[in-house]
């Protein structure tokens, strides 16, 4: 991580390294707060600005690597973050939304108390966790997680429409992330 990134870099891993080590023992609202917060420090900047390209999904290793990340960059994060501490695929999901006071495509993580509950918005823009219900400033889109792909019915539903593996920035991004692991 130094040598690729250097020093600073390989320091922020660290801090993740620690931040799941302590957060292990807690319940998960607190460990989605503790998350939330820490990839929420890391500075936005577009994939134009970071990357060179119009749309680069980065792992969490080359987030902290360029400290910097776009909004599907930090649910990405949270999301595999998250799962390092246990917390069952099927409660997560990456979600893809239209954000309307920002008049754009926007990415947050959804997380889903139960199975048919009300899901909590984890976002880059907010260090609030708030329920889905209370964010009319975002109308979801799709949304999927480690194995499956929902088209939204509504801000809290959503009806599994296939895999996952039907997108493809996701599936260049699980291979990078398999590459960084043999490294």
């Amino acid at each position: 991580m130094a040598e690729r990134y250097g020093q600073p870099a390989r320091e922020r891993v660290e801090a993740l390294r620690e931040l799941l080590r302590e957060s292990g023992g807690y319940e998960e609202a607190e460990q989605l707060a503790r998350v939330n917060r820490f990839f929420n420090a890391v500075p936005y900047a577009t994939d134009m600005q970071t990357w060179r390209q119009e749309d680069y999904w980065a792992t969490p290793v080359e987030m902290l690597g360029v400290h910097a990340a776009d909004c599907e960059d930090y649910a990405i994060a949270k999301y595999f973050a998250l799962r390092e501490l246990g917390v069952p695929a099927e409660k997560l999901r990456i979600t893809y939304v239209k954000a309307l006071t920002l008049d754009q495509a926007h990415m947050v993580l959804a997380y889903y108390p139960t199975p048919e509950g009300e899901p909590l918005v984890l976002d880059n823009l907010s260090e609030r966790i708030a329920p889905a219900g209370a964010r009319e400033d975002l109308v979801p889109v799709y949304s999927f997680n480690g194995e499956d792909l929902w088209l939204a019915v509504s801000r809290s539903r959503g009806e599994k429409v296939g895999s996952a593996d039907r997108i493809k920035l996701w599936n260049r991004l699980r291979q990078k992330m398999a590459r960084e692991a043999g490294q």
